[in-house]
């Protein structure tokens, strides 16, 4: 692969990705919408078809990561970290696209929302805003170390569940339905493991929307809370690697 098509499909994957993922919440959330309230299930499976559609799309341009941790977790693996710094760069990029899409996709029901947030308020509403849930994570209960373990837990099942779908020349792999099952193994993670800090287990999927959050011109929209954004950064990668070490001990 060059480095051209790598940084290329990372980019439209990722953008994909987050559009289809941010959208579902986007969906569930925002007054106006058809799926207003739907719930948990949606925001899970609508992550995991995200997931599933992305990597069907690109996998042949950059192999489809999609996600740093993952990108991480295959350098340990292999020993190669000579394209990730282009990985990572189109999975930000990417990520930031899909997020400003999902927002031009749901204008409408943003505005909406967000004036019936400002009149309810009356004031300025401080801390994380009322849409902010849309483009990243944030925890329901804040305990520094447990919000950390939750997303290194659901980081080293994911991409443990990546790396050793390349074992299928052992018959022990899932071959040419790794998109798919991957896309299950995110939906799992979502159902079984999200419901503390929304599951991130990809640092792109969550900066790079909080970014465009602190970005967009949204009315009264809050805070992006920056003091929490370290989190579903650090937590992924070091599940990534540790991911990346399991394998290495117990399968290579």
């Amino acid at each position: 692969m060059s480095s051209s098509d790598i940084f290329l499909g990372e980019t439209i994957g990722t953008a994909v990705l987050i559009l289809l993922g941010g959208g579902v919440c986007a969906a569930v959330t925002l007054k106006g919408s058809k799926a207003r309230n739907a719930g948990w299930l949606a925001i899970t499976f609508g992550w995991g078809f995200a997931v599933m559609t992305a990597v069907y799309m690109t996998a042949s341009l950059s192999g489809a990561h999609l996600n740093p941790a993952v990108t991480v977790g295959i350098a340990i693996k292999d020993g190669d970290w000579g394209n990730v710094p282009v990985y990572m760069a189109g999975q930000m990029l990417g990520a930031m696209i899909g997020a400003a899409l999902v927002w031009v996709a749901y204008y409408g029901q943003f505005q909406a929302h967000l004036t019936d947030a400002e009149a309810a308020a009356k004031t300025p509403i401080e801390g994380p805003g009322p849409v902010l849930g849309i483009f990243s994570t944030g925890p329901e209960i804040r305990n520094t170390w447990q919000n950390l373990a939750t997303e290194i837990i659901g980081t080293v099942v994911l991409v443990l569940a990546v790396l050793t779908q390349g074992l299928n020349d052992s018959g022990k792999g899932l071959g040419v339905i790794g998109a798919l099952i991957t896309a299950f193994v995110v939906v799992s993670i979502g159902l079984s493991l999200g419901g503390p800090t929304g599951y991130a287990i990809n640092p792109a999927r969550d900066l790079g929307p909080r970014i465009v959050h602190a970005l967009l011109p949204l009315p009264n929209k809050g805070g992006s809370d920056w003091s929490y954004a370290w989190i579903p950064v650090a937590g992924p990668l070091i599940g990534g690697a540790l991911a990346a070490g399991i394998y290495n001990i117990a399968f290579a």
